[in-house]
């Protein structure tokens, strides 16, 4: 870390400085603000200001806290004109008809899923700083939505970046005593909508490559009973812009039944690709001309009882963002 008065203050001695945190900012600003594209905004916004004031900065704090304390800064302030980003889950109960129309609120500023990439989840840089996967997940950066911002703010920058009170107190420009207490109450309201650990233990990697390969091949044939199988008893699945989401594995089946335009084997197609350290896929669906056209992007939560959580994102914008093509290549058929 920087510790020292910075001498040379060249835009080449900024970047080959600020760059490796690039990633981290990005995740600390996707965190706030719950939207991959607003967050690629803020870390724009961050270096900018950065480079602007890069020649009064005196080292006294690390070049990383100091990068830290403008993009919260930036985040808190474009958090005024904004509301929180929910999932379907955090506006109200399940479905009690998964074959009942679906009730769709395309005007809500829905939460955003984010590549492992964008945010170094996924540790193919080992010269960047590695983001754990734990501090992205979905239902962690979903429950974060349900905090005020300042509270958001102090979580973040004290249970998962590890800072100081004191360097937060300085960030957010209060006192040390005001940090103590919006952590506490963050805290709190964490604990009521987080799930608990037991609920996201994960299989090993041979049970889960093992899960997620059953799960495409139930998918890709159209086979609801086989999806219904790997589903936990418990499972949820929810589909943003969509209000309508449903609770337990015979529901989703129902749903997917009722709701899917697939008809049978080969209308749908899987990608893989990874979102907020969780395994997802980009959903290609057949059209009349043949072809498998961009349809959701899911991201899954896998336990050991089973697949947990689906998240199908019925926003095929977020597809470039994954590097996913918006009309799959033609495969041989299975």
């Amino acid at each position: 870390m920087l510790t020292t008065v910075v001498n040379d203050t060249s835009e080449e001695t900024f970047s080959a400085l600020a760059d490796p945190y690039r990633r981290e900012i990005m995740a600390h600003c996707y965190r706030m603000l719950g939207s991959v594209h607003d967050a690629e905004d803020l870390v724009q916004e961050t270096y900018l200001r950065a480079w602007r004031a890069y020649e009064r900065f005196e080292g006294r704090s690390s070049l990383r806290t100091w990068l830290h304390r403008i993009a919260t800064t930036a985040c808190l302030t474009a958090l005024e004109s904004r509301g929180r980003r929910p999932l379907p889950t955090g506006l109200g109960g399940p479905t009690p008809d998964p074959e009942g129309e679906l009730v769709e609120r395309s005007e809500v500023p829905w939460l955003e899923p984010v590549p492992d990439s964008v945010v170094g989840a996924d540790g193919s840089d080992p010269g960047t700083v590695v983001v754990a996967r734990e501090s992205v997940r979905l239902a962690f950066v979903a429950a974060l939505q349900h905090l005020p911002p300042r509270q958001r703010a102090v979580l973040v920058l004290r249970d998962v970046l590890r800072f100081r009170a004191a360097e937060v107190a300085e960030a957010l420009d209060t006192s040390t005593a005001a940090v103590n207490s919006l952590l506490q109450r963050a805290r709190a309201e964490i604990g009521n909508v987080m799930p608990s650990e037991d609920e996201v233990t994960e299989p090993d990697e041979r049970e889960r490559r093992e899960l997620l390969d059953r799960y495409v091949a139930a998918f890709e044939n159209y086979d609801v009973a086989a999806m219904v199988e790997l589903f936990s008893s418990e499972a949820v699945w929810e589909m943003p812009p969509f209000l309508t989401w449903t609770r337990g594995a015979e529901n989703i089946g129902r749903l997917i039944a009722a709701q899917c335009p697939a008809q049978g084997p080969g209308d749908q197609l899987l990608i893989p690709t990874t979102a907020n350290g969780q395994p997802a896929f980009g959903l290609y669906m057949r059209d009349e001309n043949g072809e498998h056209q961009a349809f959701h992007l899911q991201v899954l939560t896998v336990t050991r009882e089973g697949v947990s959580h689906v998240a199908a994102f019925f926003d095929t914008r977020l597809f470039p963002t994954f590097g996913l093509p918006m009309t799959a290549p033609v495969v041989p058929r299975r």
